[in-house]
C-alpha cells in the first residue's frame, strides 16, 4: 500500500498578499484560483512536486460559521497558532538571503540543527510559521 501526500492547508486572510508572497517570493506555481460563496481558495505547488499542492484557504471556511468563531480563528492567525509547513530546500543560506530581501518577517536565521539540518524560519503575510531545512551531509 503507498500513501503520498497530496494537499496541505494554510489558512490566509488576504489572497492577494499571500500569492505575491507565496508565487513571487517562494517560486511556487498557481495551480487553482476558486471561489465558492463569498470565499477563495488559492493552490499553489513546486514545479519539482506536480502531485503536492499548498491551497490557501479562508481561515474559517465556513459559510455558516459564528461571527465569534470567525473572531477567534482571525486571532489566532494573527498570531501565528494556526498551522506551520515545513519546506525543503538545497541551500538554506541562498533560501533565507531570497526570503529576507522580499520583507519577509524572520523567525529564526539559518541554524545547525543536532538532529542533522540546517535551517530558517519567517513568517507568511498572514503570520504562518514557515521553515526552510536543508539536509546536512
Amino acid at each position: 500500500m503507498s500513501l503520498n501526500l497530496s494537499q496541505c492547508f494554510i489558512a490566509v486572510d488576504d489572497h492577494d498578499k499571500a500569492l505575491t508572497f507565496y508565487r513571487d517570493v517562494l517560486g511556487l506555481e498557481v495551480r487553482n484560483d476558486v471561489g465558492f460563496e463569498g470565499m477563495r481558495w488559492v493552490t499553489v505547488g513546486s514545479p519539482d512536486q506536480p502531485g503536492v499542492d499548498i491551497v490557501l484557504e479562508p481561515p474559517l471556511a465556513d459559510p455558516n460559521a459564528s461571527p465569534a468563531d470567525k473572531d477567534a480563528m482571525a486571532q489566532l492567525l494573527a498570531k501565528g497558532q494556526l498551522r506551520g509547513v515545513i519546506f525543503d530546500t538545497d541551500d538554506c543560506d541562498a533560501t533565507f538571503e531570497r526570503i529576507r530581501a522580499a520583507g519577509a518577517e524572520v523567525l529564526q536565521e539559518p541554524v545547525d540543527q543536532p538532529y542533522g539540518v540546517r535551517d530558517c524560519a519567517f513568517r507568511d503575510p498572514a503570520g504562518n510559521m514557515l521553515r526552510f531545512s536543508q539536509s546536512q551531509p
